[in-house]
């Protein structure tokens, strides 16, 4: 069955002043995904990609002592990068409560995942992507378009200081080397989170955190020499940066950005301010599934299997509705951040 109709035009600021009072328009979405059981827990498809991510992580570690010291290890370095990154991506749905039902249940997974097996907090992370779900590209609530070194807006660009200046004047061309660094980014984010309020289980998370830390090092100086165990090093965590920024920022970067005088009801407002990537079994396997962002944040518990049929029947909702919905090729998403952050930075540069 070939695939319905798209949109293939961000939409336009002014067609989006529209609210749903009562908000029926989601409720019978809801209605129409529930009937077709998209809502289950899919148990069985999580046992298995558990098993196989788990499986790759101690092949990986076990490759490093048997190829020993060889510059092949830097391709070894890839590839755990894209294990890591998956390790990421299970945390992400264990932090939805898409694998458990229970919150504890899914606490203990994702600090185990994430904490101990990737390196980075989960506590951190959850507090930081809850606040993204609420406003997803709500200049000053969604710290994911925070103006930290890459401005999101013209508005933020007119505001800019310091590193965000200088970094937005260039930030389309330095977008993909900013990338190399979110692996560091996310580490340091991650440790300094420890003395935050909002954190629930600091010690336990500092201790999974430095255990995790403690036993990467040693483990990668322990099978290679010094200077091939730094490059084993930067390669992993370069490539882990990239990785996890060219799976997230596809979703939301280049669409409809918030601002407070606009009023949107649940449905548009997750629906306007996000990009779906077009999928196949492929795309699907290395992005997680994030590739449905528009179905993903309407409803975020909805295992990752149940994304592409969930995808088709909001499509002809959104269409019934007359809600412009977006989606777009993989390479096509990238040229529209690209253009965008361009287009961003160019109060920047008129200033310069």
């Amino acid at each position: 069955m070939s695939p319905e109709p798209t949109t293939l035009a961000p939409p336009a600021t002014a067609t989006l002043q529209r609210r749903d009072p009562d908000g029926s328009d989601f409720a019978q979405l809801t209605c129409r995904i529930a009937e077709e059981g998209l809502l289950d827990r899919r148990p069985g498809y999580y046992t298995v990609r558990f098993g196989l991510t788990l499986a790759a992580f101690a092949a990986g570690w076990y490759a490093l002592f048997a190829l020993g010291d060889t510059w092949l290890q830097l391709a070894l370095a890839a590839a755990m990068s894209a294990v890591f990154a998956h390790l990421g991506l299970l945390a992400h749905d264990l932090a939805h409560r898409q694998v458990f039902a229970g919150r504890r249940s899914s606490e203990t997974g994702g600090r185990i995942v994430a904490n101990l097996l990737m390196g980075m907090s989960y506590g951190w992370w959850m507090n930081k992507h809850t606040r993204h779900h609420a406003n997803p590209n709500h200049e000053g609530r969604d710290p994911d378009v925070a103006p930290d070194i890459v401005v999101w807006s013209r508005q933020q660009a007119r505001q800019a200081r310091g590193v965000a200046r200088f970094i937005g004047r260039r930030q389309a061309y330095l977008f993909l080397p900013l990338l190399f660094l979110e692996g560091l980014n996310l580490s340091f984010n991650s440790f300094r989170a420890l003395r935050s309020p909002y954190l629930k289980r600091p010690r336990l998370e500092g201790a999974l955190l430095v255990l995790h830390f403690a036993a990467y090092f040693g483990v990668v100086f322990a099978a290679l020499p010094a200077g091939k165990a730094v490059a084993f090093l930067a390669v992993h965590q370069a490539l882990l940066g990239v990785y996890l920024g060219c799976v997230f920022a596809p979703n939301h970067k280049g669409m409809l950005m918030v601002t407070p005088e606009m009023r949107l009801d649940f449905l548009r407002r997750q629906v306007l301010t996000s990009r779906n990537v077009r999928g196949n079994p492929v795309l699907d396997l290395m992005m997680g599934g994030l590739n449905y962002q528009v179905e993903h944040h309407l409803f975020p518990s909805m295992p990752t299997p149940a994304l592409p049929r969930a995808a088709r029947i909001t499509r002809r909702f959104c269409a019934e509705k007359g809600i412009p919905y977006y989606e777009t090729g993989l390479l096509r998403s990238y040229r529209e951040i690209v253009t965008h952050l361009h287009r961003t930075g160019e109060p920047l540069r008129a200033d310069h």
